[in-house]
Protein backbone atom coordinates (compact mmCIF):
# COMPACT_ATOMS: atom_id res chain seq x y z
CA UNK A 1 0.00 0.00 0.00
CA UNK A 2 1.63 3.61 -0.85
CA UNK A 3 2.26 5.39 2.56
CA UNK A 4 0.29 8.46 0.93
CA UNK A 5 -2.95 6.15 1.16
CA UNK A 6 -1.62 4.40 4.36
CA UNK A 7 -1.34 8.20 6.22
CA UNK A 8 -4.90 9.29 4.72
CA UNK A 9 -7.11 6.01 5.92
CA UNK A 10 -4.89 6.49 9.39
CA UNK A 11 -6.07 10.25 9.87
CA UNK A 12 -9.34 10.80 7.79
CA UNK A 13 -12.32 9.80 8.39
CA UNK A 14 -13.59 6.61 6.32
CA UNK A 15 -16.48 8.07 4.63
CA UNK A 16 -15.05 8.13 1.06
CA UNK A 17 -14.52 4.90 -0.85
CA UNK A 18 -11.48 6.48 -2.93
CA UNK A 19 -9.57 4.11 -5.93
CA UNK A 20 -6.32 3.00 -4.40
CA UNK A 21 -5.01 5.50 -6.91
CA UNK A 22 -2.63 8.94 -5.78
CA UNK A 23 -3.29 12.05 -7.94
CA UNK A 24 -0.14 14.75 -7.87
CA UNK A 25 -0.86 16.69 -11.07
CA UNK A 26 -3.56 17.80 -13.67
CA UNK A 27 -3.71 19.72 -16.58
CA UNK A 28 -6.78 19.87 -18.75
CA UNK A 29 -8.71 16.66 -19.04
CA UNK A 30 -5.68 14.87 -18.16
CA UNK A 31 -4.34 13.99 -13.84
CA UNK A 32 -0.93 12.18 -13.44
CA UNK A 33 -0.54 9.97 -9.89
CA UNK A 34 2.62 9.64 -7.86
CA UNK A 35 4.29 7.03 -10.37
CA UNK A 36 4.34 8.99 -13.22
CA UNK A 37 1.10 7.51 -14.83
CA UNK A 38 -1.53 9.87 -16.58
CA UNK A 39 -5.38 9.42 -17.12
CA UNK A 40 -7.95 10.37 -18.74
CA UNK A 41 -10.48 12.51 -16.47
CA UNK A 42 -14.02 11.29 -17.14
CA UNK A 43 -15.63 12.98 -13.74
CA UNK A 44 -14.16 16.21 -13.49
CA UNK A 45 -14.55 15.79 -10.02
CA UNK A 46 -18.50 16.16 -10.11
CA UNK A 47 -18.37 19.09 -13.17
CA UNK A 48 -16.37 20.97 -10.28
CA UNK A 49 -13.50 20.86 -12.97
CA UNK A 50 -15.63 21.49 -15.83
CA UNK A 51 -12.70 24.01 -17.26
CA UNK A 52 -10.29 21.54 -17.15
CA UNK A 53 -7.09 21.36 -14.37
CA UNK A 54 -4.84 24.10 -13.89
CA UNK A 55 -6.65 26.02 -16.68
CA UNK A 56 -4.43 29.12 -17.21
CA UNK A 57 -6.64 32.00 -17.28
CA UNK A 58 -8.16 30.74 -13.52
CA UNK A 59 -4.61 30.12 -12.45
CA UNK A 60 -3.79 33.43 -13.36
CA UNK A 61 -6.51 35.56 -11.43
CA UNK A 62 -6.39 33.19 -8.60
CA UNK A 63 -2.70 33.46 -8.40
CA UNK A 64 -2.89 37.97 -9.11
CA UNK A 65 -5.76 38.17 -6.69
CA UNK A 66 -4.32 36.21 -4.19
CA UNK A 67 -1.43 38.37 -4.35
CA UNK A 68 -3.30 41.33 -3.59
CA UNK A 69 -6.35 40.72 -1.27
CA UNK A 70 -7.81 37.33 -0.37
CA UNK A 71 -9.91 37.51 2.41
CA UNK A 72 -11.64 40.26 4.59
CA UNK A 73 -15.35 39.21 4.68
CA UNK A 74 -18.74 41.15 3.67
CA UNK A 75 -17.99 43.79 6.77
CA UNK A 76 -16.34 45.57 3.67
CA UNK A 77 -16.64 46.27 0.37
CA UNK A 78 -13.95 44.58 -2.54
CA UNK A 79 -14.12 45.02 -6.34
CA UNK A 80 -14.09 41.93 -7.64
CA UNK A 81 -17.68 41.23 -6.14
CA UNK A 82 -19.88 43.34 -7.98
CA UNK A 83 -18.53 42.49 -11.66
CA UNK A 84 -18.52 39.08 -10.89
CA UNK A 85 -22.36 38.64 -9.54
CA UNK A 86 -22.95 41.24 -12.85
CA UNK A 87 -21.38 38.59 -15.12
CA UNK A 88 -23.82 36.19 -13.04
CA UNK A 89 -26.62 37.33 -13.14
CA UNK A 90 -26.00 38.70 -17.29
CA UNK A 91 -25.48 34.54 -18.19
CA UNK A 92 -28.46 32.99 -16.03
CA UNK A 93 -30.66 36.08 -16.57
CA UNK A 94 -31.38 36.54 -12.81
CA UNK A 95 -32.02 39.60 -11.30
CA UNK A 96 -29.48 39.15 -8.25
CA UNK A 97 -27.28 37.02 -6.29
CA UNK A 98 -26.36 36.29 -2.89
CA UNK A 99 -22.31 34.45 -2.73
CA UNK A 100 -21.59 31.59 -0.78
CA UNK A 101 -19.20 28.92 -0.83
CA UNK A 102 -20.31 25.14 -1.44
CA UNK A 103 -22.88 24.04 -2.83
CA UNK A 104 -24.83 22.69 0.08
CA UNK A 105 -24.37 26.44 1.32
CA UNK A 106 -26.35 27.93 -2.02
CA UNK A 107 -29.08 25.29 -1.30
CA UNK A 108 -29.55 25.96 2.10
CA UNK A 109 -29.64 29.66 1.00
CA UNK A 110 -32.17 28.90 -1.15
CA UNK A 111 -34.25 27.37 1.00
CA UNK A 112 -33.91 30.46 3.50
CA UNK A 113 -35.27 32.30 0.79
CA UNK A 114 -37.94 30.46 -0.37
CA UNK A 115 -39.51 30.59 3.34
CA UNK A 116 -39.05 33.97 4.18
CA UNK A 117 -40.75 35.28 0.51
CA UNK A 118 -43.66 32.85 1.22
CA UNK A 119 -44.03 34.42 4.28
CA UNK A 120 -43.28 38.67 3.32
CA UNK A 121 -44.60 38.51 -0.11
CA UNK A 122 -47.12 35.33 -0.66
CA UNK A 123 -48.37 36.10 2.45
CA UNK A 124 -48.52 31.95 4.26
CA UNK A 125 -49.00 32.03 7.96
CA UNK A 126 -45.76 32.31 9.94
CA UNK A 127 -44.42 28.91 10.32
CA UNK A 128 -46.25 26.71 8.17
CA UNK A 129 -44.46 26.89 4.04
CA UNK A 130 -43.20 24.01 2.74
CA UNK A 131 -40.93 23.28 0.11
CA UNK A 132 -41.34 20.57 -2.63
CA UNK A 133 -38.33 18.46 -4.00
CA UNK A 134 -38.11 15.45 -6.09
CA UNK A 135 -37.68 12.14 -5.00
CA UNK A 136 -33.74 10.76 -5.61
CA UNK A 137 -32.61 13.87 -4.99
CA UNK A 138 -29.17 15.50 -4.35
CA UNK A 139 -28.92 18.73 -3.20
CA UNK A 140 -26.13 18.38 -0.54
CA UNK A 141 -25.73 17.11 2.90
CA UNK A 142 -26.44 19.58 5.47
CA UNK A 143 -29.64 17.79 8.23
CA UNK A 144 -31.97 20.24 6.40
CA UNK A 145 -31.30 18.87 2.76
CA UNK A 146 -30.58 14.74 3.84
CA UNK A 147 -34.08 15.87 5.41
CA UNK A 148 -35.41 15.85 2.12
CA UNK A 149 -33.73 13.18 0.91
CA UNK A 150 -35.39 9.63 -0.44
CA UNK A 151 -31.78 7.75 -0.63
CA UNK A 152 -31.55 5.85 2.55
CA UNK A 153 -27.70 5.95 3.42
CA UNK A 154 -28.17 10.01 3.38
CA UNK A 155 -30.62 9.80 5.87
CA UNK A 156 -29.83 6.80 8.14
CA UNK A 157 -28.72 7.84 11.92
CA UNK A 158 -28.73 11.44 11.05
CA UNK A 159 -31.97 12.61 12.38
CA UNK A 160 -34.50 13.83 13.46
CA UNK A 161 -34.66 16.21 10.68
CA UNK A 162 -36.83 19.54 10.69
CA UNK A 163 -40.29 19.61 8.85
CA UNK A 164 -42.22 21.56 5.97
CA UNK A 165 -40.52 19.39 3.04
CA UNK A 166 -42.57 17.32 0.98
CA UNK A 167 -41.37 14.90 -2.08
CA UNK A 168 -43.03 14.14 -5.47
CA UNK A 169 -42.01 11.60 -8.18
CA UNK A 170 -39.23 13.01 -10.48
CA UNK A 171 -40.50 13.44 -13.97
CA UNK A 172 -43.84 13.77 -12.90
CA UNK A 173 -45.63 17.01 -13.19
CA UNK A 174 -49.17 15.76 -12.37
CA UNK A 175 -47.83 14.76 -8.97
CA UNK A 176 -46.53 18.07 -8.76
CA UNK A 177 -49.60 19.70 -9.48
CA UNK A 178 -51.15 17.73 -6.85
CA UNK A 179 -48.47 18.10 -3.82
CA UNK A 180 -49.19 21.76 -4.44
CA UNK A 181 -51.33 23.68 -1.35
CA UNK A 182 -51.72 27.38 -0.26
CA UNK A 183 -48.78 26.94 1.99
CA UNK A 184 -46.11 25.98 -0.42
CA UNK A 185 -43.69 28.39 -1.35
CA UNK A 186 -41.19 26.31 -3.66
CA UNK A 187 -40.20 23.51 -5.53
CA UNK A 188 -36.87 22.70 -5.99
CA UNK A 189 -35.81 20.52 -8.29
CA UNK A 190 -32.33 19.43 -10.51
CA UNK A 191 -33.14 19.72 -13.86
CA UNK A 192 -30.87 16.50 -14.75
CA UNK A 193 -30.65 14.07 -11.45
CA UNK A 194 -26.80 13.10 -10.99
CA UNK A 195 -26.56 11.52 -8.10
CA UNK A 196 -29.27 9.56 -8.89
CA UNK A 197 -27.67 8.01 -10.97
CA UNK A 198 -27.89 10.56 -14.45
CA UNK A 199 -31.65 10.87 -14.42
CA UNK A 200 -33.50 12.37 -17.65
CA UNK A 201 -36.82 13.43 -17.23
CA UNK A 202 -39.21 13.06 -19.99
CA UNK A 203 -39.35 16.30 -22.54
CA UNK A 204 -41.69 18.90 -21.78
CA UNK A 205 -41.36 17.98 -17.71
CA UNK A 206 -39.81 20.85 -16.73
CA UNK A 207 -41.71 23.57 -19.15
CA UNK A 208 -44.61 21.88 -17.00
CA UNK A 209 -43.43 22.36 -13.86
CA UNK A 210 -43.06 26.06 -14.75
CA UNK A 211 -46.57 26.19 -15.67
CA UNK A 212 -47.79 24.82 -12.70
CA UNK A 213 -45.58 26.60 -10.44
CA UNK A 214 -46.66 30.60 -12.03
CA UNK A 215 -50.39 29.21 -11.71
CA UNK A 216 -50.21 28.39 -8.36
CA UNK A 217 -47.63 31.03 -7.33
CA UNK A 218 -45.21 28.58 -6.20
CA UNK A 219 -41.26 29.26 -6.99
CA UNK A 220 -39.91 27.14 -9.04
CA UNK A 221 -35.91 26.63 -8.07
CA UNK A 222 -33.08 25.02 -10.64
CA UNK A 223 -30.78 23.12 -8.33
CA UNK A 224 -28.11 23.49 -11.02
CA UNK A 225 -25.06 23.06 -9.49
CA UNK A 226 -23.74 19.82 -11.44
CA UNK A 227 -25.85 20.68 -14.43
CA UNK A 228 -24.98 24.49 -14.36
CA UNK A 229 -22.44 25.92 -16.74
CA UNK A 230 -22.33 24.62 -20.03
CA UNK A 231 -22.32 20.71 -18.63
CA UNK A 232 -25.64 19.46 -20.61
CA UNK A 233 -24.70 21.74 -23.65
CA UNK A 234 -26.73 25.07 -22.75
CA UNK A 235 -25.40 27.61 -19.84
CA UNK A 236 -28.60 26.23 -17.43
CA UNK A 237 -29.55 22.96 -18.43
CA UNK A 238 -33.18 24.69 -17.69
CA UNK A 239 -32.71 25.94 -20.99
CA UNK A 240 -32.66 22.40 -22.77
CA UNK A 241 -36.92 23.56 -22.17
CA UNK A 242 -36.89 26.87 -22.54
CA UNK A 243 -37.02 27.39 -18.98
CA UNK A 244 -36.80 30.13 -16.94
CA UNK A 245 -36.56 29.13 -13.26
CA UNK A 246 -37.55 31.88 -10.10
CA UNK A 247 -34.23 30.89 -8.93
CA UNK A 248 -30.91 29.19 -9.27
CA UNK A 249 -28.35 28.04 -7.58
CA UNK A 250 -25.12 27.59 -9.04
CA UNK A 251 -21.70 25.82 -7.64
CA UNK A 252 -18.94 23.22 -8.09
CA UNK A 253 -17.74 24.55 -11.69
CA UNK A 254 -18.25 28.26 -10.74
CA UNK A 255 -14.89 27.81 -8.71
CA UNK A 256 -12.96 26.97 -11.50
CA UNK A 257 -11.48 23.85 -10.30
CA UNK A 258 -9.78 26.10 -8.10
CA UNK A 259 -11.65 26.76 -4.50
CA UNK A 260 -15.31 26.66 -3.36
CA UNK A 261 -17.53 29.07 -5.10
CA UNK A 262 -21.49 29.14 -5.01
CA UNK A 263 -24.31 31.41 -5.52
CA UNK A 264 -27.77 31.72 -5.06
CA UNK A 265 -29.61 33.57 -7.77
CA UNK A 266 -33.04 34.52 -8.05
CA UNK A 267 -35.31 37.18 -9.39
CA UNK A 268 -36.16 40.34 -7.86
CA UNK A 269 -38.88 39.99 -5.55
CA UNK A 270 -36.80 36.75 -4.02
CA UNK A 271 -33.02 38.37 -3.55
CA UNK A 272 -34.70 40.77 -1.86
CA UNK A 273 -36.49 39.25 0.93
CA UNK A 274 -32.82 39.23 2.55
CA UNK A 275 -31.80 42.53 5.00
CA UNK A 276 -28.59 42.76 6.73
CA UNK A 277 -27.80 40.53 9.29
CA UNK A 278 -30.69 37.56 7.91
CA UNK A 279 -27.87 35.51 6.52
CA UNK A 280 -24.14 35.40 5.83
CA UNK A 281 -21.05 33.55 5.10
CA UNK A 282 -17.43 35.00 6.02
CA UNK A 283 -15.91 33.38 3.21
CA UNK A 284 -19.25 33.74 0.65
CA UNK A 285 -18.16 36.58 -1.56
CA UNK A 286 -14.43 37.16 -0.68
CA UNK A 287 -12.12 38.71 -3.57
CA UNK A 288 -9.92 35.70 -4.42
CA UNK A 289 -13.36 33.62 -4.94
CA UNK A 290 -15.17 36.56 -6.96
CA UNK A 291 -11.97 37.06 -8.89
CA UNK A 292 -11.79 33.01 -9.96
CA UNK A 293 -15.68 32.60 -10.26
CA UNK A 294 -15.26 35.43 -12.73
CA UNK A 295 -12.98 34.40 -15.01
CA UNK A 296 -14.45 30.96 -15.04
CA UNK A 297 -17.36 32.43 -16.29
CA UNK A 298 -15.35 34.02 -18.55
CA UNK A 299 -13.26 30.78 -19.61
CA UNK A 300 -17.01 29.67 -20.56
CA UNK A 301 -17.76 32.23 -22.62
CA UNK A 302 -15.05 32.95 -24.72
CA UNK A 303 -14.29 29.50 -25.17
CA UNK A 304 -18.02 28.37 -26.54
CA UNK A 305 -17.88 25.79 -23.96
CA UNK A 306 -21.92 24.51 -23.53
CA UNK A 307 -21.25 24.64 -27.37
CA UNK A 308 -18.13 22.36 -27.21
CA UNK A 309 -20.35 20.34 -24.57
CA UNK A 310 -23.19 19.94 -27.17
CA UNK A 311 -21.29 18.70 -29.93
CA UNK A 312 -18.93 16.59 -28.58
CA UNK A 313 -21.42 15.17 -26.28
CA UNK A 314 -23.51 13.93 -29.41
CA UNK A 315 -20.82 12.58 -30.69
CA UNK A 316 -20.08 10.83 -27.55
CA UNK A 317 -23.36 9.41 -26.81
CA UNK A 318 -23.43 7.52 -30.58
CA UNK A 319 -19.85 5.83 -29.66
CA UNK A 320 -21.18 4.96 -26.00
CA UNK A 321 -24.27 2.96 -28.22
CA UNK A 322 -22.11 1.92 -30.94
CA UNK A 323 -20.31 -0.66 -28.36
CA UNK A 324 -24.06 -2.57 -28.53
CA UNK A 325 -22.72 -4.71 -25.17
CA UNK A 326 -25.67 -6.68 -23.59
CA UNK A 327 -23.62 -5.61 -20.49
CA UNK A 328 -24.79 -2.50 -20.41
CA UNK A 329 -28.45 -1.62 -19.71
CA UNK A 330 -29.21 2.04 -20.52
CA UNK A 331 -26.87 4.99 -21.56
CA UNK A 332 -28.87 8.60 -20.42
CA UNK A 333 -27.88 11.86 -20.26
CA UNK A 334 -27.21 15.47 -22.44
CA UNK A 335 -24.20 17.56 -23.57
CA UNK A 336 -21.05 15.91 -21.18
CA UNK A 337 -23.24 14.27 -18.94
CA UNK A 338 -23.99 11.07 -19.53
CA UNK A 339 -24.40 7.65 -17.33
CA UNK A 340 -23.60 4.55 -18.86
CA UNK A 341 -26.07 1.58 -16.44
CA UNK A 342 -24.50 -1.64 -16.21
CA UNK A 343 -26.45 -5.21 -15.95
CA UNK A 344 -26.29 -5.82 -11.93
CA UNK A 345 -26.26 -9.61 -12.32
CA UNK A 346 -23.43 -9.51 -14.61
CA UNK A 347 -20.97 -6.94 -13.90
CA UNK A 348 -20.95 -4.39 -11.08
CA UNK A 349 -20.62 -0.39 -11.94
CA UNK A 350 -17.34 -0.15 -9.30
CA UNK A 351 -15.94 -3.08 -10.75
CA UNK A 352 -15.94 -1.16 -14.37
CA UNK A 353 -14.66 1.94 -12.57
CA UNK A 354 -11.47 -0.45 -11.52
CA UNK A 355 -11.35 -2.37 -14.87
CA UNK A 356 -11.32 1.77 -16.45
CA UNK A 357 -8.61 2.82 -14.32
CA UNK A 358 -6.02 0.42 -14.89
CA UNK A 359 -6.54 1.18 -18.83
CA UNK A 360 -5.70 4.72 -17.63
CA UNK A 361 -9.25 6.72 -17.51
CA UNK A 362 -11.08 7.80 -14.34
CA UNK A 363 -14.79 7.75 -13.30
CA UNK A 364 -16.78 7.06 -10.68
CA UNK A 365 -20.14 4.93 -9.68
CA UNK A 366 -23.31 6.10 -9.01
CA UNK A 367 -26.52 4.95 -8.07
CA UNK A 368 -28.86 2.60 -10.23
CA UNK A 369 -25.29 0.79 -10.97
CA UNK A 370 -24.50 3.65 -13.22
CA UNK A 371 -21.04 5.25 -13.89
CA UNK A 372 -20.24 9.32 -15.42
CA UNK A 373 -18.84 9.95 -18.29
CA UNK A 374 -18.94 13.91 -17.17
CA UNK A 375 -15.10 14.68 -18.35
CA UNK A 376 -13.98 18.26 -18.48
CA UNK A 377 -15.98 20.34 -20.56
CA UNK A 378 -12.17 21.02 -22.37
CA UNK A 379 -11.69 17.26 -23.74
CA UNK A 380 -10.74 16.31 -27.09
CA UNK A 381 -12.36 14.12 -29.54
CA UNK A 382 -9.05 12.18 -29.21
CA UNK A 383 -9.20 11.71 -25.65
CA UNK A 384 -12.91 10.90 -25.55
CA UNK A 385 -12.33 8.23 -27.77
CA UNK A 386 -9.71 6.66 -25.43
CA UNK A 387 -11.70 6.58 -23.25
CA UNK A 388 -14.60 4.84 -25.49
CA UNK A 389 -12.11 2.32 -26.51
CA UNK A 390 -11.23 1.22 -23.12
CA UNK A 391 -15.09 0.95 -21.59
CA UNK A 392 -14.81 -1.49 -24.82
CA UNK A 393 -12.06 -3.61 -23.46
CA UNK A 394 -13.33 -3.76 -19.65
CA UNK A 395 -16.75 -4.90 -21.10
CA UNK A 396 -15.24 -7.48 -23.72
CA UNK A 397 -13.02 -8.61 -20.96
CA UNK A 398 -16.11 -9.50 -18.92
CA UNK A 399 -18.15 -11.24 -21.67
CA UNK A 400 -14.97 -13.69 -22.04
CA UNK A 401 -14.49 -14.96 -18.81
Amino acid sequence: MSNTIALERKWCANNYHPLPIVLVKGLGAEVWDEDGRRYIDMMGCYSAVSFGHSHPRIVKALTEQAGRLAVVSRAYHTRPLGRFLERACRMTGMDGALPMNTGAEAVETALKAARKWAYTVKKVPPGQARVISAAGNFHGRTIAIVGMSTVGQYRDGFGPYPGGFVSVPFGDADALERAITPDTAAFLVEPIQGEGGIIVPPPGYLARCRDICTARNVLLIADEVQTGLGRTGRVLACEHDGVRPDAVTLGKALGGGMLPVSLFLARRDVIDVFRPGDHGSTFGGNPLAAAVGFEALGVLEDERLSQRAADLGTWLMERLHSLASPLIQDIRGRGLFIGIEFDPARIGANDVCLGLAARGVLTKDTHRNTIRFAPPLVISRDQLAEAVEALRLVLDERMAA
